[in-house]
């Protein structure tokens, strides 16, 4: 049920030309690459519906979805909430091989509600864009307000849930699950300090009590 993103996009840089202080900047075009994770949370006539955090899609021009088997599929993205961090991508079932739905099916989601500080959870993800990992701690809090900036300036503050299960880079928009093996959140984010080297344990993924309802109505729009 958990698949990994990777996106390509093409962002314009600058590069300074010259040397012993004669020279400039030029602008070039740069292909930029990413990685991150989503979740199987539908399939209707036309197509599997895959949910994952919205800054791991940001900005990209190619969208694509690797399965539990290997198999890679083109994905477009549906729709997205930008403060609440959430997107749904999905990939056409015509692309889909027959082995590959054998091997793939919709997430069960739980309740994020019912979780109770100190259970145990999984999370499961592509960290750094190596494949399929798992991680396992406990749920360490609930009702953290987290504030996040996304790289132009703007902040925005979500609820979240704290865990100490590790959430690295590429685990974003993967699965936080309980010991039953139900979707409780959306793996978002760590913790992260320049120069700080003493915090270690505090990631956070977004309830799926409040994810729900944001994901529903991605799917009502095309961006």
């Amino acid at each position: 049920s958990v698949v990994a993103i990777n996106t390509k996009s093409v962002q314009e840089v600058q590069t300074y030309i010259g040397d012993f202080g004669f020279g400039g900047f030029t602008t070039q075009e740069q292909e930029v690459e990413g990685s991150g994770s989503g979740i199987i949370v539908g399939k209707n006539d036309e197509s599997l519906l895959i949910a994952t955090n919205y800054h791991v899609i940001q900005g990209a021009d190619t969208v694509s979805v690797t399965c539990i088997d290997g198999e890679v599929y083109e994905a477009i993205v549906n729709g997205y909430d930008a403060d609440k961090d959430l997107a749904v991508v999905s990939v056409a079932l015509s692309d889909i091989s027959k082995d590959t739905m054998e091997q793939i099916e919709v997430a069960t989601v739980g309740s994020s509600d019912d979780l109770r500080v100190g259970e145990q959870v999984v999370a499961i993800g592509n960290a750094l864009g190596y494949g399929q990992s798992v991680t396992v701690g406990y749920l360490s809090a609930k009702n953290r307000e987290v504030s996040a900036s996304d790289g132009s300036g703007k902040s925005t503050t979500q609820v979240l849930m704290q865990t100490d299960a590790a959430i690295n880079p590429g685990n974003s928009g993967g699965a936080l699950i309980d010991t039953n093996g139900n979707v409780i959140g959306i793996n978002s984010s760590k913790y992260f300090s320049y120069g700080s080297t003493n915090v270690e344990g505090m990631g956070y993924a977004i309830p799926m009590s409040d994810a729900v309802s944001v994901i529903n109505d991605c799917l009502l729009y095309t961006s």
